[in-house]
């Protein structure tokens, strides 16, 4: 099963329905069978914010994942949940809300390079351990007209270092920190779905 972030409502994209429902409400169900009414589901979704929850099915969720992406402008991104010698993990503060460093890939980069570059780009700070990846996740939204739907690619990263590190104001992060796992609840309070979702995956 995959998930869809529309800020903080999700669209479920599942070829195993029945088993997902046990465990998750719904608001919408729309069973694939054209592009041109999923394109008109999604459109509903949107616009209907009382849809807190609503599942895709009827084909392979690969095969939902790639309809879906028709439906947007589509952008790969990558970024890491990176921790420290002492099992501290790098939380940045951007547009008043917690968040992990990640950017798009620039073309002929691996995703795995993606990563590495943004995390230093956006942390200042180096080198970085790629240990494994996490997960993927998946987000909307609209700028400058755009609808714009974002898969980004988690990695969990290691830094043997003993640097603090910097926050990269022109990509408006206020502040780059070490926090200790305990002071991760404040965080899950201020930040995005998909940021929560990375940090259950990891087991925070």
């Amino acid at each position: 099963m995959y998930k869809v972030f529309f800020n903080d409502r999700i669209l479920f994209l599942t070829d195993s329905l029945e088993q997902d429902l046990i465990n998750n409400d719904f608001d919408a169900l729309h069973k694939f069978t054209s592009h041109h009414e999923l394109k008109q589901f999604v459109e509903s979704f949107e616009n209907n914010k009382d849809l807190q929850q609503a599942f895709l099915y009827g084909r392979p969720k690969e095969q939902l994942l790639t309809e879906l992406k028709k439906c947007f402008k589509f952008l790969m991104a990558a970024g890491g949940l990176v921790s420290n010698n002492n099992d501290d993990l790098l939380i940045i503060h951007r547009l008043g809300v917690f968040d992990l460093p990640k950017g798009k890939a620039e073309k002929g980069e691996s995703i795995e390079e993606t990563a590495l570059r943004e995390v230093t780009e956006e942390c200042s700070i180096a080198p970085l351990c790629l240990e494994n990846k996490l997960c993927s996740t998946f987000h909307t939204y609209l700028q400058k007209g755009t609808n714009y739907l974002k898969e980004t690619v988690w990695f969990m990263m290691k830094f043997e270092g003993s640097e603090n590190p910097v926050p990269q104001t022109e990509e408006n992060i206020a502040s780059a920190q070490w926090l200790s796992v305990t002071q991760l609840d404040k965080v899950k309070k201020n930040t995005y779905p998909s940021i929560i979702e990375v940090l259950n995956t990891a087991g925070y």
